[in-house]
């Protein structure tokens, strides 16, 4: 009897996981629509919602937060739809965006510096989100470059980026007995292996080939000061994301977090062999129905060389804005910036946004101490107000305008003019 009545148990156990298994949803078909130009295969190569599988929602959320970190995609949601027994339809709606996008950017300081740079670039290259482009700097001198970069043209998951410049400006150098000019020339050839480990996660590894070039450009009488050198280098990169952004047009939430580590050979004691690395986190939050809060803070450190030409520097378009171009130079680095935007009107395509700011950073002098992140000739304080100019349907048309003012060391002010958030 016992035996009967575990038999029976089985065969009902059995008939009962037969039926629940028959019940679950199954992907009878995914489809694309809405998309004009981003390919259709390249979304469905990208997602992992596939004809067959099961029907799971947290796989729908996480195929369409990818895809609207795309810089083809403009907004992207999805639908399920039943088509008989337990198969449904899957609709992925998908809007694009104007992906060939001129670029613009100028800084100036009331030191009457001026530069500009100027670019164009293809962001959704034959459908398939390849980036190819170039641009042209003029910060005293001429600059330019070229980018390829392809994070999947092998398949779902590895990609590769190929990348040239030929940068010169005019670089301030921090001796002891004050500050020199230089003609500073990077000239690089860099190759990168990207990888996608998944929706979150990527990583970006390779090499880049540069000659580094310096240049002095006034006369000096001082024998301290080095005349200019040339140095062959090689750069061994490393960098790790992760990625936890949720975009919905121009409002950002979520966490993100970047690691780059960067090691550096070099042939001359001038210019000696180093270590880099630093990591930006990134948090973004919505505030009510317009607001949206965002902050970087970036910690970094180097090889604590007592050199004038030390990595990290303090800049208007890199890290402070209204601090002027390259004002200073340190081995380690810890820069805040945070900033709250406000949706003035959003109508269709069209974004006013307001932007107040504060930026405040302090570095280690080369060869000093940590004790240096607390000297308050090292500290920089600027808060500023802002305005965001924003098209809605073209990837990255974001112009920005920002004018910070110091309240510590110097009292330096200035605009900052760009396109794209400032981070």
């Amino acid at each position: 009897m016992g035996f009967t009545l575990k038999k029976c148990l089985f065969v009902l156990s059995l008939v009962f996981s037969v039926l629940t298994f028959s019940q679950e949803a199954v992907v009878l078909e995914l489809k694309i629509q809405g998309n004009k130009k981003i390919k259709s295969s390249f979304v469905k190569k990208l997602s992992k919602i596939k004809k067959g599988v099961l029907l799971d929602s947290t796989v729908l959320e996480a195929d369409i937060r990818r895809l609207k970190r795309l810089p083809s995609v403009a907004h992207a949601y999805y639908q399920v739809f039943k088509s008989h027994d337990n198969l449904y339809n899957v609709f992925y709606n998908i809007e694009d965006n104007f992906t060939i996008i001129p670029s613009v950017s100028i800084y100036t300081t009331n030191e009457e510096e001026f530069a500009y740079r100027i670019s164009l670039y293809e962001f959704n290259l034959l459908g398939r989100n390849i980036t190819f482009g170039g641009f042209y700097q003029k910060d005293i001198f001429d600059s330019f470059g070229v980018n390829f970069r392809a994070p999947f043209l092998f398949n779902r998951d590895f990609g590769l980026a190929v990348n040239f410049q030929d940068l010169n400006t005019l670089e301030p150098v921090f001796f002891n007995s004050g500050t020199v000019n230089y003609k500073y020339g990077n000239k690089s050839y860099e190759v990168l292996g990207l990888h996608q480990i998944n929706t979150k996660n990527r990583i970006e590894a390779g090499i880049s080939y540069f000659l580094e070039e310096y240049s002095l450009r006034e006369v000096q009488t001082n024998p301290d000061v080095i005349p200019g050198f040339s140095v062959k280098k090689l750069l061994y990169k490393g960098i790790y994301e992760y990625n936890n952004l949720d975009y919905y047009y121009q409002y950002v939430s979520g966490f993100k977090s970047v690691l780059n580590f960067q090691y550096v050979t070099s042939t001359s004691d001038d210019l000696p062999e180093f270590v880099i690395a630093w990591n930006d986190f990134h948090y973004y939050t919505r505030v009510g129905d317009k607001g949206n809060w965002a902050s970087r803070l970036r910690v970094g450190f180097s090889s604590n060389d007592n050199t004038p030409f030390a990595p990290f520097s303090v800049d208007n378009n890199l890290n402070i804005r209204g601090v002027g171009n390259t004002i200073d130079r340190g081995t380690g680095a810890i820069v805040l910036n945070t900033e709250y935007r406000h949706v003035l009107y959003d109508k269709d395509w069209f974004t006013l946004q307001s932007n107040v700011f504060l930026d405040a950073g302090t570095w280690r002098n080369p060869g000093g101490t940590l004790g240096d992140f607390g000297d308050s000739d090292n500290i920089r304080v600027y808060p500023g107000l802002g305005f965001r100019f924003i098209h809605k349907r073209i990837f990255n048309a974001v112009f920005r305008v920002d004018y910070g003012f110091g309240i510590t060391n110097g009292d330096t002010q200035g605009l900052v003019f760009g396109i794209g958030q400032y981070f």
